[in-house]
């Protein structure tokens, strides 16, 4: 193509804008004047992204009343935004940013329309919701992957993709500075530091939070000089003050308003959530008890599609049990307490242990470390030229 294209991008939430703000860093050193456009936040239009909606619009927040406006808000988004691509702003190529409700049936649309298309991200159909796969097939005609084994898997579902890594693999420094982490924290070098990060959702924070803090009061009894530090995401903050507060652990529990990687950096090992977090805590090279708590439907929904008998991203990509996973009611304070100070003895007892667990994370990170914008610009200019 010689002209510059015309691309329509969709990202939902703060991490599909980073991840489409890396993809037009690429497409940007391919077509300098190339022309981008339809759903985005601050990271997109930095670069020069006519955003008609902001990434925001597509947040699913609240209960009951406004949950239902909100879906009905973003149902007219989709109808609105799928009209105007189908008119006078037709695209050389829509690119689906992860957000795959939203995203693969408005694909699926367009391509039956002549619209190429392409989904950044590969839902995790190798982990749950495996039906999935249908869907995808018919809607992208090709997939942007960041983890190694998802294109070949693709593949024998006759769907192309390409493996372009994971953009936190090259965010995250191989070698982390502890030392400076700890400074920007007010910590001295010696404490023995444990991180609780118990998610950035509303309902998280509502399942896991005070377990969390229940599990600290116990590490805190049989380790009493322990430094206990939770990032915080700044609209959750008062409600992880007030689970502090009825654990009877507000005055031992140090809350920042995000600096999740600094306190990753910082920590000797973490409590944390299952989700993108206990990717960053590998990265970080960081021991860590992935826990997980949900409605108990929801549970049983999700362990009757379940593919993999591992749920944390860690243990997924070595395929290994390396950290310890608790979840739903094997998730209770006196087991997380126990596993966490698992770890920190091993700093004394077991150091070969933790150096085993630092060396397979650090494979996993080389595995991960690719030109994320340049790979992912590229398969968008072969599918174009093609």
């Amino acid at each position: 193509m010689h002209s510059p294209p015309r691309i329509a991008l969709v990202a939902g939430e703060t991490s599909g804008d980073l991840l489409a703000g890396l993809l037009l860093d690429g497409l940007h050193v391919q077509w300098p004047q190339l022309a981008s456009f339809g759903i985005g936040g601050p990271r997109m239009t930095e670069r020069g992204f006519d955003a008609w909606w902001s990434s925001e619009r597509l947040a699913v927040h609240g209960y009951s009343v406004e949950l239902v406006r909100r879906l009905l808000g973003i149902v007219q988004i989709r109808k609105r935004l799928r009209a105007r691509l189908l008119s006078a702003d037709r695209p050389h190529v829509f690119i689906g940013v992860d957000a795959p409700d939203f995203n693969l049936g408005l694909e699926a649309d367009l391509r039956r329309a002549g619209v190429k298309t392409v989904h950044f991200v590969c839902p995790s159909i190798w982990a749950w919701r495996p039906e999935r796969v249908h869907k995808i097939r018919a809607a992208c005609d090709h997939v942007l992957c960041i983890f190694p084994f998802e294109p070949e898997l693709l593949a024998r579902h006759g769907i192309a993709a390409s493996y372009v890594g994971h953009p936190l693999a090259n965010v995250i420094p191989m070698q982390p500075d502890r030392a400076g982490a700890r400074r920007a924290l007010g910590l001295d070098g010696d404490d023995e530091v444990l991180a609780i990060l118990p998610g950035s959702r509303s309902a998280e924070v509502a399942y896991l939070a005070s377990t969390f803090f229940q599990a600290a009061a116990l590490v805190k009894q049989a380790r009493p000089a322990i430094k206990i530090v939770v990032p915080a995401v700044p609209a959750l903050r008062t409600r992880l003050e007030r689970a502090a507060r009825d654990c009877g652990m507000q005055e031992a529990i140090t809350l920042v308003d995000g600096q999740s990687h600094t306190v990753l950096a910082a920590c000797d090992a973490t409590l944390i959530a299952s989700g993108t977090a206990t990717l960053e805590a590998a990265l970080f090279k960081r021991p860590m008890v992935i826990a997980y708590r949900m409605h108990p439907w929801s549970w049983r929904l999700m362990r009757g599609k379940q593919l993999q008998p591992w749920v944390g991203l860690p243990n997924i990509l070595c395929r290994d049990f390396i950290v310890p996973e608790l979840l739903q009611d094997a998730a209770t304070p006196q087991a997380l307490a126990a596993a966490a100070l698992d770890w920190l003895d091993a700093a004394q007892s077991d150091p070969a242990r933790l150096a085993a667990l630092h060396d397979r994370f650090a494979a996993l990170h080389g595995s991960l470390r690719r030109d994320t914008p340049r790979l992912a610009a590229d398969a968008v200019r072969t599918l174009l030229e093609a």
